[in-house]
């Protein structure tokens, strides 16, 4: 009899730290509970240039709502192949800065290709991590993250890197697809509630202080560094 509870102990014990492995694989956030999306690989840039996406996204109007001065200072973190990194070059101007960080080199060789190509002058690309964007110390006025924050794999690490970036008052602004709208044509890991952004994102010293639901399916989130 002790010889099978100790079994089925042994054998719960097991299925238990299985389930624990499985979980971290996935990767959960600890306030949340939600599932980190996978990262979209460079196979998929073709997908953030699409012609559709003005029509879809309307991100010309997206930028429009940040009210960006000439001469800032910004980041488009999660960059890709700099679709949005090329608009907030033209809006910053040649005085501003932008910093285009991804975290795949093969996104930084397309990032390159349109910064020649555009004669982006004002645009500078940063190889960053899964934790860390590498961006420079105390200098930006703003870090967009347009359809990526979701795709962490350490979300927390990256908000405490971020908000060491920004200035005083400082904002971090955030498009995500609307969890909230079942009828959003995609997958449900790639979407966000407003109360999930602003659950997990006000922990690590930020204060959500414009929900934007102007585009036809993302949020615009805007948070400022406290």
């Amino acid at each position: 009899m002790l010889a099978n509870r100790h079994r089925s102990f042994v054998v719960a014990l097991l299925l238990a730290i299985a389930s624990a492995i499985a979980i971290a694989q996935t990767g959960v956030h600890p306030l949340s509970g939600r599932r980190y999306a996978q990262t979209m690989g460079v196979e998929g840039a073709e997908w953030l240039d699409r012609s559709e996406r003005d029509l879809e996204e309307e991100p010309d109007h997206a930028i429009d709502v940040l009210k960006l001065q000439k001469g800032s200072a910004v980041a488009d973190v999660g960059a890709g192949s700099g679709y949005m990194t090329e608009k907030l070059s033209k809006k910053v101007g040649p005085m501003g800065k932008v910093y285009a960080t991804d975290i795949q080199p093969g996104m930084i060789d397309l990032l390159n290709k349109r910064i020649a190509k555009r004669k982006l002058t004002n645009v500078t690309p940063v190889l960053g991590t899964q934790d860390d964007p590498r961006l420079p110390a105390e200098s930006l006025d703003l870090v967009l993250m347009v359809d990526v924050y979701h795709e962490l794999s350490q979300p927390q690490l990256m908000l405490r890197h971020i908000k060491a970036s920004l200035k005083s008052g400082g904002r971090l602004v955030l498009l995500e697809y609307r969890k909230e709208d079942p009828n959003i044509p995609i997958r449900p890991e790639h979407k966000m509630s407003v109360a999930e952004a602003k659950l997990e994102i006000e922990s690590e010293g930020y204060k959500l202080t414009t929900t934007n639901e102007d585009l036809p399916r993302q949020h615009i989130l805007i948070f400022t560094k406290q």
